[in-house]
């Protein structure tokens, strides 16, 4: 069994477009949500989105490899681009490794709306161009990836609704662990459109505090109305150990836990019970007891029944001491596909710089928040020696990551 380490990250988030930006706006909790108007004219419930710009990537790639990509795919890009540069791989390393590659996707709604609309107009598929059949795909992301830097290991896009990006790192964790990979790309990618939002707002899921956007995300706050999309990407690399050590490259932490499991119940609304037993999972696969782990960041997303029943859950496994906990969903809104990863990134970020990013929003605790040690402002000077990240989605499915400090 081998060791599994993190030895690059990379992030393109809406609390900041690198790791420095991103670290600076966790401690000084930064919100990265704000209102788009278009959204209001075309009938949303709510105009409230992350707020994120597309990367200017003319120069960067070819025009064949732009393309294809959509644009969580150049997301996901930018934030490669950075992971693999801090573990210290370059092309040769690449061109002569088999590095693989599971990054989390569950949707590419724009290319497709984009591509029905000139349909409609034209009344010709041959002027639909030959990059809209991969920006389509849910696998856009490890398409493009997987040939712009010539990845020849494991290459599977992992598809699991706002669970995606974590069960790509649990699953890179597996394949590393079991000694089937060395090193893996892996993470998490959401477009942030109004394409993709419109059936989601349909569900009245989405707050409507439109005239306080940065207030609007409110995770255990009693008057909590709703979730925030958002987006962008997320990227880890995932090495064994003994690779890593072999060739000299920075090891940030260890994942050291992966719990799973379904709920196998509401298509939309979570239960108490499968969360719970992925956090036991998750405490069982490290050989750890709920006391060893110091920060709980939390899936809660400000949804009414979600956040209680997440609290439930960590009340369960955790009883009445509770590690501090905090929702950076507070600040970034729910970056869905891309937070499974982008929240490990958050939770070594404060690892490495002991502190707690705050719970922004969170005035009034409810029933069950009152029974979690929730940080609602920056807990400075406080070491993180093990965290849990939690990731839970539509269909139940439910992930759980432990993740340890190298000493």
């Amino acid at each position: 069994m081998n060791r599994v380490v993190i030895t690059g990250m990379g992030i393109y988030s809406t609390i900041g477009k690198n790791i420095e930006e991103v670290n600076k706006s966790l401690y000084e909790g930064k919100s990265g949500i704000g209102f788009e108007q278009i959204r209001k004219e075309l009938g949303f419930r709510s105009g409230l989105t992350g707020i994120l710009e597309r990367p200017n990537l003319k120069g960067e790639l070819k025009r064949r490899q732009r393309v294809g990509m959509a644009e969580e795919g150049e997301y996901a890009y930018v934030a490669t681009v950075e992971a693999l540069k801090q573990a210290g791989i370059d092309d040769d390393f690449l061109d002569t490794r088999d590095v693989g590659i599971l990054y989390g996707n569950d949707s590419s709604a724009r290319s497709v709306v984009d591509s029905y609309d000139l349909l409609k107009e034209k009344k010709d598929t041959a002027l639909l161009g030959s990059g809209a059949i991969f920006q389509s795909m849910n696998s856009t992301i490890t398409m493009s990836l997987s040939t712009i830097f010539r990845l020849r290991g494991i290459n599977l896009t992992v598809s699991a609704a706002c669970a995606s990006g974590s069960h790509s790192v649990g699953m890179g964790f597996y394949f590393i662990r079991s000694g089937l990979q060395d090193v893996i790309i892996c993470g998490g990618g959401q477009e942030i459109n109004y394409h993709s939002m419109g059936s989601f707002d349909g569900l009245a899921a989405f707050s409507t505090r439109e005239n306080e956007p940065q207030k609007a995300s409110r995770p255990f706050d009693r008057d909590r109305d709703g979730l925030v999309p958002s987006g962008g990407a997320a990227t880890l690399i995932l090495e064994s150990y003994e690779s890593a050590v072999k060739r000299g490259a920075p090891i940030l932490a260890e994942i050291v836990g992966y719990g799973f499991s379904s709920n196998g119940d509401h298509i939309s609304v979570p239960n108490v019970e499968g969360p719970a037993k992925s956090l036991e999972m998750a405490l069982l696969d490290a050989k750890l007891k709920a006391g060893d782990i110091d920060y709980i960041n939390a899936h809660a997303t400000a949804t009414p029944v979600g956040d209680l029943n997440e609290a439930q859950a960590i009340s369960k496994i955790f009883g009445e001491k509770t590690p501090f906990v905090s929702s950076t969903k507070a600040m970034t809104g729910h970056e869905m596909w891309m937070g499974g990863a982008s929240e490990v990134i958050y939770s070594i970020l404060m690892m490495q710089n002991s502190f707690v990013a705050p719970n922004i929003n969170f005035d009034n605790p409810d029933e069950y928040s009152a029974k979690l040690n929730i940080a609602a402002e920056t807990i400075k000077n406080h070491n993180i020696d093990i965290f849990l990240s939690n990731s839970f989605g539509f269909g139940g499915t439910n992930s759980s990551l432990i993740v340890k400090k190298i000493k």
